[in-house]
């Protein structure tokens, strides 16, 4: 999936993807690498905290459209019956928030 990400774009993870040959992977191809490093690293890598934390809403964006069991569980057979779904479940989610 790595691949097809164009130079122009930061690839964020998290603590699991930390390992020099990943960062290597990507500073040839020229993509910058927001991944923190685990504490176990000798030589830390500098990054982008901020664009970092902006990751987090992202993950709670997802983790609150898992909550409609349909979504999670993926009912919907056809793309556009699933899209609107995730519409629907958008504007409920965010709305009663």
């Amino acid at each position: 999936m790595l691949e097809a990400v164009s130079p122009a774009v930061r690839v964020i993870a998290d603590k699991a993807y930390d390992c020099a040959a990943l960062r290597q992977q990507l500073a040839t191809r020229n993509v910058k690498a927001v991944i923190p490093n685990r504490a176990t690293r000798k030589q830390p890598f500098a990054f982008d905290a901020v664009t970092y934390k902006r990751r987090n809403v992202v993950e709670r964006t997802f983790c609150r459209l898992k909550d409609f069991r349909r979504l999670a569980t993926r009912y919907d057979k056809r793309a556009d019956t699933f899209m609107a779904t995730v519409c629907i479940a958008s504007i409920v989610a965010y709305w009663l928030k």
